[in-house]
């Protein structure tokens, strides 16, 4: 069997392919026009963020039986046209639980500590103690909007520091969600817009759906306190960008830190001009080197035992 490897993947996962027999094409810079020449010659194919598996290229995909996707978003693939050939698209959601939480705790510490502004104007030989008064994240609320794998490691993470934490969690796992932080100590919010008004952090956790889309926009920002900050490691659909950028700049909220965006790379040039009260990051939540070797093995494992079958 063939399987096409589309985007950097680290070697650790292809020698499984290897040691099992899979003859592996290593092509991480295919375009999509490429791909959709190519995709029938393949019964797997490996993919993370970059490559996009859309019904056009599915439809040329006639020996295709597994798509892996080396992380957890599955939003680049048509998960619906897949269905519809009888192709099973696998991922890796237990692989970057603790790397992206760690992140996201230090995304946490930079905004409410101004330690990303505060290194920024030393580099340009200014001394400004004053201007940069934090707050401990001792005592303050963590809210957790979605409470899947990566949202358990952090209200584990944010518990250990002394941060209360509440979850409101109906866009993921439901009800199973729901006992799981009861069961940890969270609190349990009934709706969205209750843990906005009470919580200091707000922390995203959902996959980009048409229910989730702009969760976060105009009206709901509003809810939050002035003082709040929010994070976003999750899918940049989740925020209405130009409602976050005029609640920045009137300083409606605290802070915002951004790890992902509607459009990546990013071209709002909005979003790179607020530098008091904005951490912007490259879409590297999951960069860790462990995190990367364990989403590469975890699918290359996952495609064999489907494939072998």
């Amino acid at each position: 069997m063939k399987i096409l490897i589309s985007d950097k993947l680290q070697e650790e996962g292809i020698k499984i392919f290897e040691e099992n027999g899979f003859e592996v094409d290593r092509k991480f810079t295919i375009t999509n026009d490429e791909l959709k020449e190519q995709i029938k010659q393949y019964d797997g194919i490996v993919v993370r963020s970059r490559t996009k598996i859309t019904a056009e290229v599915l439809s040329q995909a006639t020996n295709l039986k597994a798509i892996g996707r080396a992380g957890v978003g599955l939003d680049n693939i048509d998960r619906e046209k897949a269905s519809e050939m009888g192709i099973e698209v696998l991922n890796t959601p237990e692989a970057p639980s603790i790397t992206v939480a760690e992140f996201a705790l230090g995304m946490m510490f930079s905004l409410a500590r101004y330690i990303s502004v505060a290194d920024r104007t030393m580099h340009k030989g200014e001394w400004n103690k004053s201007q940069y008064l934090g707050y401990t994240l001792y005592g303050k609320k963590l809210g957790l909007i979605g409470f899947g794998n990566i949202a358990k490691q952090l209200a584990t993470r944010a518990m250990a520091l002394g941060m209360e934490v509440g979850v409101y969690s109906r866009f993921s796992a439901g009800p199973k969600a729901v006992q799981e932080a009861k069961d940890m100590g969270c609190q349990v919010y009934p709706s969205v817009e209750e843990l906005l008004k009470d919580a200091d952090i707000i922390s995203l956790h959902l996959p980009a759906t048409p229910q989730t889309e702009n969760i976060i926009n105009e009206s709901t920002l509003k809810m939050m306190k002035n003082n709040a900050i929010l994070i976003n490691t999750a899918r940049g659909q989740l925020i209405d960008e130009e409602a976050l950028i005029t609640a920045l700049k009137e300083e409606k909220i605290g802070g915002a830190a951004l790890d992902v965006y509607r459009k990546e790379p990013v071209d709002n040039d909005n979003l790179w001009k607020l530098e008091k009260n904005l951490i912007l990051t490259p879409h590297i939540a999951s960069q860790s080197k462990e995190n990367q070797v364990a989403a590469a093995t975890m699918i290359a494992e996952k495609m064999v035992k489907f494939l072998k079958k």
